[in-house]
């Protein structure tokens, strides 16, 4: 069964990819990564605050005042943890690098254009394989249109693919009011991958001590319909390869995200559910459903029920809607 693609340029052996995550954040945890058939690894982001804060004018910022409250003091790291922080970042690549052979994909979680996109230049040379930027970026300000907040994630793919020759990958969220638009640009400023979709974690309220709290919920199987709605969309209409993220637990999911187009299928939280061994569960029952359906390859699949090839392209668009309300019969005891 021959379960190669190709995502960026690299020759996987399989699409099955384990996206940024706590559990790259040990060496140990990448070689059982490998051991159990990952054809490569993402690795957790390092964040852009992580790089602006060694400034001394966001130290001044972030620190002044906090003698007021004791509580403030532990709010934000201290500058140099963060420097030390981006410093260990370029130290893990190396070391996993020289750990295992499959390519090392590193990740920037990114919010603005700014100097910190030089940093991308140290992580090529660290020896990462592909870099994966993650736009995670909340419009909030009511003055700020929507093209100027599309502009400016234009502007950050062309300053990281200025300083860095390595494929560059960009994760995207689907809150753009014409995502094909948008995924035409980040396209033709030179992403080489798409990443469908970037998750938001909402925060959320602690009634008992009313504070405003980070909550992190895994995925569902769920979650799976909208990257798989767009892939299928995007399927040809972009130069750009698509990987698929959020939603993916079963070797079906994986089925549909290739069979709608995708190249690769990020795994996450299925991976911090049931344990990085997982891994060998999903590619042996998605050789068995090869093997039971007579396909030979993913090659043999990918894109066969995209918008471009499926029998009734209007299905991942509105009437896919209407057929969906006019169906549903609801229990009426």
């Amino acid at each position: 069964m021959d379960l190669t693609t190709k995502y960026m340029g690299l020759q996987l052996r399989t699409p099955l990819v384990p996206s940024a995550s706590p559990l790259s954040e040990d060496i140990e945890n990448i070689k059982r990564m490998e051991d159990a058939g990952a054809p490569a690894v993402i690795l957790y982001s390092l964040f852009e605050e992580q790089l602006k804060h060694e400034t001394l004018e966001l130290e001044h910022h972030m620190t002044h005042g906090t003698e007021s409250f004791a509580e403030s003091l532990t709010y934000f790291p201290e500058p140099d943890e963060y420097v030390a922080r981006a410093d260990e970042y370029l130290d893990h690549i190396q070391s996993a690098k020289s750990s295992v052979d499959i390519p090392i994909i590193a990740s920037l979680n990114a919010d603005t254009n700014g100097g910190w996109t030089e940093f991308a230049k140290y992580i090529e040379d660290a020896g990462a394989d592909a870099l994966e930027l993650n736009i995670y970026h909340i419009p909030s300000n009511m003055e700020e249109p929507g093209s100027k907040v599309e502009d400016s994630y234009v502007d950050i793919i062309k300053s990281v693919k200025s300083v860095i020759k390595i494929p560059v990958a960009v994760k995207l969220s689907p809150f753009f009011s014409n995502f094909s638009n948008m995924a035409k640009k980040v396209d033709e400023a030179g992403s080489d991958a798409l990443v469908l979709f970037n998750r938001f974690y909402q925060p959320d309220i602690d009634l008992e001590n009313l504070t405003v709290v980070p909550r992190v919920i895994l995925s569902t199987p769920m979650a799976l319909r909208l990257p798989m709605r767009w892939v299928a969309i995007l399927y040809s209409t972009i130069q750009a390869d698509i990987a698929a993220t959020s939603g993916i637990h079963k070797a079906g999911d994986v089925l549909k995200v290739l069979m709608a187009g995708a190249s690769v299928a990020q795994l996450c939280s299925v991976l911090l559910k049931h344990g990085i061994d997982h891994l060998r569960q999903i590619e042996q029952d998605l050789i068995d459903w090869m093997e039971e359906h007579e396909y030979e390859s993913v090659l043999q699949m990918q894109g066969s029920m995209s918008q471009k090839n499926c029998e009734n392209p209007s299905a991942f668009e509105r009437a896919q809607y209407m057929r969906a309300l006019q169906s549903y019969k609801p229990n009426a005891s």
